[in-house]
């Protein structure tokens, strides 16, 4: 165990083997640091925060001589409030603010200059790349990909395996940078298993978009982004009903409705 004397560790915190806590850090009361655990100087780690196994807080971020975007050197210090679990094998960079109850899950990555709201989910193997802003009470689900410059607003569910881009130009000429810009999904926004949102794209509330979905246009208020045509089922929305497509047909079902609508 190594523990700078200019860190401040408060009563009651109890810390696995070999944990490093560097200069200027502070940790609250009754935190519980796993084996391996590294914080890095001037995190804040405020009262009742579990970190485990493996985990670093506050790591400093590397840029490549090929990186597309110039550096930039305002992140500030990694500040974790009260009541937040932080699973083991995670990484949370300089300059990520973690609010009140939120919960990272194993594996996740949050790269720096990142903000999460107060009892939001963070999914096993999530990655929210840097400068990206996250809502409160947001679930994130396992192996999400949240792209830089990207916001997610309040109580936003994002399901496992989404993708999200801010390249149209994939990392082609210069015209590239200036239209590089990430997802926006306004508040209550829905995205589905597997679905990918390319760059630029803005959702407004309460969208939800469906599993498989490719989205290419602004989403719509209160409306099922239509899904990628597949050669046996497609999904829409249409008067607020689900209705599924026969194997073999250009007939749909009519969904379960009460309100005695079509859902063709």
């Amino acid at each position: 165990m190594s523990v700078s004397p200019n860190a401040h560790v408060a009563p009651g915190v109890v810390m696995g083997e070999n944990v490093v806590v560097e200069a200027d850090v502070t940790i609250g009361q009754d935190c519980t640091l796993g084996h391996n655990v590294v914080i890095h100087a001037g995190s804040h780690l405020g009262h009742h925060v579990t970190v485990g196994d493996n985990t670093v807080i506050g790591r400093q971020p590397m840029r490549s001589v090929r990186s597309a975007l110039p550096p930039v050197t305002d992140y500030g210090a990694c500040v974790i409030e009260e009541d937040v679990q932080i699973g083991c094998g995670c990484v949370l960079y300089t300059g990520v603010a973690v609010g009140q109850q939120v919960m990272i899950a194993d594996l996740a990555t949050v790269r720096e200059a990142v903000t999460i709201g107060e009892q939001t989910i963070v999914g096993r193997g999530v990655a929210i790349e840097n400068r990206c802003t996250i809502g409160k009470r947001c679930k994130l689900e396992t192996d999400a990909y949240i792209t830089a410059y990207s916001e997610l607003e309040d109580d936003v569910f994002v399901a496992p395996m989404v993708a999200t881009s801010n390249d149209n130009y994939m990392a082609r000429g210069s015209e590239r940078f200036k239209h590089f810009k990430g997802v926006t999904v306004r508040r209550g926004g829905r995205i589905g298993v597997n679905a990918t949102v390319l760059p630029a794209r803005s959702s407004r509330k309460k969208v939800l978009s469906p599993p498989g979905l490719s989205s290419r246009t602004t989403f719509l208020h209160g409306s099922l982004l239509p899904a990628i045509q597949h050669e046996h089922f497609a999904t829409y929305l249409k008067s607020n009903c689900w209705t599924s497509k026969r194997k073999g047909s250009d007939e749909y079902e009519q969904a379960d409705n009460p309100d005695g609508r079509s859902g063709r």
